[in-house]
């Protein structure tokens, strides 16, 4: 699968991909923001640092502040691969923010990507 290969790319690269996937289905930046928010804890501050930063995948997960605890209920499939079966711990990360930004290009609510209770 790659995956030493995949945690070294710098957040800073992967980051405009998802944007622009979200731009393209008419949603925004802001929309991605608030999702990488919710699901690190990192702040609009430090966020827009590590942009501007090399920090790796590796490192951007791995320090994140605060890890959602609500992301084990994030399932589905990227890739071809169910999020909720992937063992390796900083894969799932990743493909939980993949599948995250999968669901926002959809068009699913916000309140639903964010798994608030209704």
């Amino acid at each position: 699968m790659g995956s030493e290969r995949v945690y070294q790319y710098s957040f800073a690269s992967v980051y405009p991909l998802y944007v622009a996937k979200a731009e393209r289905k008419g949603r925004t930046k802001a929309e991605v923001d608030e999702i990488i928010r919710w699901l690190t804890g990192y702040s609009q501050k430090q966020l827009e640092a590590l942009i501007g930063s090399k920090t790796d995948l590796r490192h951007f997960f791995g320090e994140a502040p605060a890890m959602n605890s609500a992301r084990s209920l994030i399932k589905g499939v990227v890739c071809g691969v169910r999020v909720e079966d992937i063992e390796e711990p900083l894969m799932r990360e990743i493909r939980y923010l993949d599948k995250l930004i999968d669901e926002l290009a959809k068009g699913k609510a916000m309140e639903k990507i964010l798994r608030r209770p209704e």
